[in-house]
Formats: structure tokens, sequence, C-alpha cells
């Protein structure tokens, strides 16, 4: 099934399908079912490839005996990017479903709504995607676990390499909403550490999905910046660098972006893709280790395209929630949540381990930080390394500081 057939059948699949697994021997109890809540009508470049490679985790756990041989189902849901939505599917999930635990998340405030109900109702919800920093330390919770690198770690991330630039006078743009408010507040504050002599000269918090890029560019080059950290993605990003090209704002100007590296934004720029911009993202084509090859031909064998960003996190998600319940031997919730706390399990990306800390709950995943370039008329990454997660977290004693006790 390609990504485009999953954003087709979207109404149908997003919206209410439990995605069932091929029949396992059940030694006296039924199917580990989990509710899976995502924003698949309004982020589908995301979270297509992320349906497609959760297929594939989750049929690799099942055709492999399951969990003691429990097979697992996803029943997922829709949240359309709308807090409210999602805490309504939780609900429905935990009380119609019969789910043992919640998963997914795309926006941060969404995923923060979801937290906050899995808080609440004493339940497990093993966070995918949602970046902000909240989501694992302010309003850190006992049941909420994240898996991809935060705002704070991108941003430290980011910052290594744009602290080594001879420029001073920065500008910022990014969406305004939890995500991008996090993000520019950290780059500030990790920057001015990291170079007290900076100065932040223009911000621009365009609405999320409605950008206004002339007005935008605009305003930013009106200050006159010499570096410029972008956190707007998908078609926001699209026009902005449209914008952007055509009206000269890049030129003699370094650029720093969060996740334009990624495919699912860097891939519909085609040959208008900037260059040399410092970015985090995924260098799927030459990412070589041993775990990414396997994880690259099952994708490709199964759905006949490159995997995205999105299809590791899923199939990420998927082999943590498997190890957990490996190791918590049953679905009791408060075994589920120890289970999650220090738990260790191999990723699509083929490098360590990765492991949730058990201080914040915030796994040690990284990100690949490298340039753009242009090849062959499409963008892709250049010069990349892997940034380990658990190099770019603050020390423990910090950490306390910023998470209430839980």
């Amino acid at each position: 099934m390609t990504a485009m057939a999953i954003g087709r059948r979207g109404a149908i699949l997003a919206g209410g399908a439990v995605l069932a697994a091929p029949a396992v021997h059940a030694q006296g109890e039924g199917p580990i079912r989990i509710g899976e809540i995502n924003s698949y009508s309004s982020q589908p470049a995301f979270l297509a490839p992320y349906r497609n490679a959760w297929t594939l985790a989750q049929e690799e756990v099942n055709a492999a005996g399951g969990i003691n041989g429990r097979r697992i189902e996803t029943v997922f849901r829709d949240d359309a990017g709308r807090p409210e939505d999602a805490v309504r599917h939780a609900g429905e999930l935990l009380n119609n479903e019969r789910v043992h635990l919640l998963s997914g998340g795309f926006l941060s405030n969404v995923g923060l709504a979801v937290s906050d109900f899995a808080n609440q109702n004493r339940r497990l919800f093993v966070a995918s995607e949602p970046l902000t920093d909240a989501l694992v330390w302010s309003r850190g919770n006992r049941f909420t676990f994240r898996l991809r690198p935060s705002t704070y770690m991108q941003c430290a991330m980011l910052v290594e390499e744009a602290a080594k630039l001879p420029i001073r006078r920065w500008a910022t743009v990014a969406p305004n909403y939890e995500y991008g408010q996090s993000s520019v507040r950290w780059f500030k504050e990790l920057l001015s550490r990291a170079k007290p002599d900076v100065q932040f000269v223009a911000e621009q918090f365009p609405a999320l999905g409605r950008i206004d890029a002339g007005a935008t560019v605009q305003a930013l080059a009106g200050a006159n910046p010499e570096g410029i950290f972008n956190v707007t993605f998908g078609a926001d990003l699209t026009n902005f660098v449209r914008q952007g090209s055509t009206r000269g704002l890049f030129e003699r100007r370094r650029v720093v972006s969060v996740l334009t590296g990624e495919p699912e934004y860097l891939d519909p720029l085609g040959d208008e893709a900037p260059e040399n911009w410092i970015v985090t993202g995924y260098p799927w084509q030459e990412l070589n280790t041993e775990g990414h090859r396997r994880f690259r031909s099952a994708y490709q064998a199964r759905f006949r395209e490159p995997p995205k960003l999105g299809s590791v996190v899923a199939y990420d998600t998927v082999t943590a929630i498997a190890a957990m319940l490996r190791r918590a031997g049953g679905t009791d919730t408060e075994r589920m949540v120890e289970a999650m706390r220090g738990l260790r399990f191999p990723t699509a990306f083929g490098e360590a381990e990765v492991e949730f800390r058990a201080i914040d709950h915030q796994s040690t995943l990284g990100a690949y930080v490298g340039r753009t370039a242009l090849r062959n008329g499409r963008g892709t990454m250049v010069d990349w390394r892997y940034a380990d997660g658990r190099s770019y977290l603050p020390p423990d004693d910090v950490v306390r500081t910023l998470r209430p006790q839980t």
C-alpha cells in the first residue's frame, strides 16, 4: 500500500479502523490493544509514512509470535490537529475499545492534552512525535514517555553548529504554537549561553498552516539579520522558502533550521530546495548501518517507496512498546509504566540502543545534523553526523528543577 493510498483512505483508516494482525496462537488471553491517536488528516506528509511503518513493525512483532503468544492490535483515531478531539478519542478508546495503552501524537499542543488526560486517568501514554520539552519537563507526569528528541535537544544540536558561525545578529521564524515557541525559546537561550555577544533582532510567529510568507520575509529582511533560525515545516516551509528565495532573503545569510532535512519537508521543494542550510533531518539514502539497511529494505519491499522520518518514528514506537510489554510480562498499567523506565531497545537508525530515561521519561534517540544541498534537482543532506540524544540533555540536577516530582 502506498502513502498516497493511505491518504485517500484516511477517513476510513485513521477515523476508526483496527489494524488487525495475522493470527497468532494465544496463551489464554486476547490481543494486546493499543490506542493510537494522531493528526492523520492535517499532517499527511509525515503521518502516511508513519502509518505504513506502524503496520510493518506490528506485522513483524506478530509474525515472530507476538508478546508471549498474544498478538498486538492497534485502534487508530484521527485528531485532525485538535486537542479537544484527541482527548475525546482517548476517552472512547479506553472506555469503549478497551485499549491497554495510548500512543501517538504529532502536534505538541495535542500531545500535551493527551498527556494530561493520561495522567488524570492513570493510563500509559507513549508519545511518539510531540517535540515540546514541556511534555517531559514542566508538564511531565508518571504516565507519559516520549520517543523523539525534544525541542531542547534538537536546538542544542543546532546551536553547537550555529555557535561556530562568525555572525552575531539573528532573527527567528516559527509557527505560533507550543512547538514553535519552545524551539525559539531554547535556541535563543542556548545560543546566548554559547555566544554571549549574539543579538536577536527580529521574531516572526505566523499561524500554523496560514503563513503570510511575503509579509514574514519582508519583516525579517527589514531587521537585516546575519543569521535566521527557522522552525516552519510542511506547506509553511515551502511558502517561506519560495518567498525568501524570490526576495533575496537568504543571500549572504546563514540559515539554521529544525526538521528541514527530513524528506517529508525537503522532497516537496524539489529543485527549489535551499542550499547550505544547517538542519536536523534523515539522510535515508546514505545511512548504511546494518540495522538501517534491514529496516530500509523491509520498508521498500512492503510499500514500494523509500522511508521517511515518520516511518522511523512509528517503527521505533512499536519496537519500544513491544520491548516494554515483554519486560512488563502483562498489561497492568503500573507494571507497564515501571517497564518503560530505563527501557532499552534498538532503533531503525541502527545506531546505539536507545533508553527511556527514568528521571524524565525522555528517550535518548538522536537526530542527524548536516547541511542541505541540491543533487540531481532534489534537496538532500550532506556532511551529516548522528547526534546521540544522550549527549544533548541537561544534567540530572538541572532536570530535577525542570520537572515536577512524579
